[in-house]
């Protein structure tokens, strides 16, 4: 540890106590490798502030010292965008003591950034109210790190991402001043969004220490669906025509069969909704929060009566509901089990664009690299899909090694070239760092020229996104 690193770390102790301060290398090591030991990082200390006024503390003094800071959450990245520097340089700054909800109203809640987002889930549902945003990673994933990363998930499409959902933001910006955002207000025309310019933003710009979030009444009743379609394209049809016909739709997720028969393969206990088997499915769910109960059997029957739906099994228990999305969630290990390595790809284009998208793509990187087979799943109700491309059972153990960076290139190049984003909902982090700068210059010029005005010393997060 230099110098100015350990005297952080003494004014820290001094007046915030012993806790406030990690040092020992055994207690620091978990936190600092990614969630899915990709990036390995190194760093002296683990700070763990308390309070906005702490984290406010420790980086004023970082500031004057220009020692880098890390934030970090549940450091649940898929991206790499919570790993410290492997040179050790950096500090790295955990809220996860800030773990305090402030308060749940009628319509919204202040939660701090160490706020997990189940235990956050759970409050609410005590006042009869949700927070309607959950993923794969809501048992370790915090408030802090879902705002800086604008995560999305299953519930984009009715919803929106974290940034429709957020109404404020405390943070400490980088010369150790404090941006208090939390009132809520509907009118303000002071200038830039401060709260929308941190959303986003990877850490890069501010650490943000709470928010304000909105919440919508809960769940009365819900209908899960399982549908057999003949192609992406059917598949839009038909959420087309459920999203004219009811405001209730939450999720419309769609598959390919041979992801469907790979869980059906090698997750245990998964079983085929339907009778037969078809070239996609969607999964579908529509949510009620009123007496009124949300019933798709309505609303899918004339889309079953024109073809457009070949077969449908709607759930009849919460358990079997559970059970066709955990299918869904069983996707990526499933195709691991199955075919071997795959190069993952977190993208969007427009919905629209989205059928296509998926043949001629598909298409063309397995016409790219001969052997490889290449297919989506995901949200297709707001344009994101796992774009994966598998070399297969056969094929060498050091092909990622090999081929995967080539392979992202040409789907990122698809990408861009159909209009869409290399990151849907995972962020930059370290992962697409370079893929960003080659793709959109512009908007990575922009980006550079924001953190400079905001964090000219560059403390923090080095490394991410730009």
């Amino acid at each position: 540890m230099n110098p100015a690193q350990q005297r952080i770390v003494d004014q820290a102790r001094a007046r915030f106590g012993d806790r406030s301060a990690v040092t020992d290398p055994a207690d620091i090591a978990p936190w600092l490798t990614d969630w899915r030991g990709r990036w390995h990082g190194a760093s002296p200390a683990l700070l763990q502030p308390d309070s906005v006024d702490a984290v406010a503390m420790i980086v004023a003094l970082a500031a004057e010292a220009g020692v880098p800071l890390v934030p970090q959450g549940g450091n649940s990245s898929m991206v790499g965008g919570a790993t410290p520097p492997a040179d050790g340089s950096a500090l790295i700054v955990s809220l996860r003591r800030m773990n305090r909800i402030r308060s749940i109203e009628p319509g919204y809640a202040v939660a701090e950034a160490g706020v997990v987002l189940e235990t956050l889930h759970d409050a609410c549902t005590v006042t009869g109210q949700r927070f309607p945003l959950t993923l794969g990673a809501r048992g370790s994933a915090t408030i802090g790190g879902l705002v800086s990363t604008n995560a999305g998930g299953t519930q984009v499409l009715r919803f929106g991402p974290m940034r429709a959902m957020v109404e404020g933001i405390e943070a400490v910006l980088p010369d150790g001043s404090i941006h208090r955002g939390l009132t809520g207000l509907k009118k303000d025309n002071r200038g830039t969004s401060i709260d929308q310019l941190l959303i986003g933003a990877e850490g890069t710009l501010g650490i943000v220490t709470a928010a304000r979030l909105k919440l919508v009444p809960a769940i009365v009743s819900r209908s899960v669906a399982w549908l057999g379609l003949a192609s992406p394209a059917a598949a839009l049809e038909v959420l087309r025509a459920l999203q004219s016909s009811s405001e209730r739709i939450e999720g419309f997720e769609i598959l390919p069969d041979e992801s469907f028969g790979a869980a059906l393969d090698h997750v245990p206990g998964t079983r085929a909704p339907l009778d037969q088997r078809y070239p996609w499915y969607a999964l579908v769910e529509a949510t009620s929060d009123s007496d009124i109960p949300a019933d798709l059997a309505a609303v899918l029957a004339p889309l079953l009566e024109c073809g457009l739906i070949a077969d449908a099994a709607i759930a009849a228990s919460e358990a079997q509901a559970d059970a066709f999305w955990h299918i869904r969630d069983s996707l990526s290990e499933a195709e691991r089990a199955a075919f071997g390595p795959a190069t993952q790809h977190d993208i969007s284009v427009a919905v629209a664009d989205m059928p296509g998208f998926l043949a001629s793509a598909a298409k063309t990187v397995e016409a790219a690299f001969p052997g490889t087979r290449a297919s989506g799943f995901g949200h297709l109700g707001d344009g994101n899909i796992h774009f994966h491309v598998r070399a297969g059972t056969c094929a060498a153990p050091d092909w990622l090694a090999r081929e995967g960076d080539a392979v992202s290139r040409l789907v990122h190049d698809l990408v861009t070239g159909a209009g869409g984003s290399i990151s849907a909902e995972h962020g930059i982090g370290q992962m697409k760092r370079a893929e960003l700068a080659r793709l959109d210059p512009a908007r990575v010029a922009t980006l550079k020229a924001i953190k400079a005005g905001l964090d000219p010393g560059a403390i923090f997060n080095p490394g991410k996104l730009i």
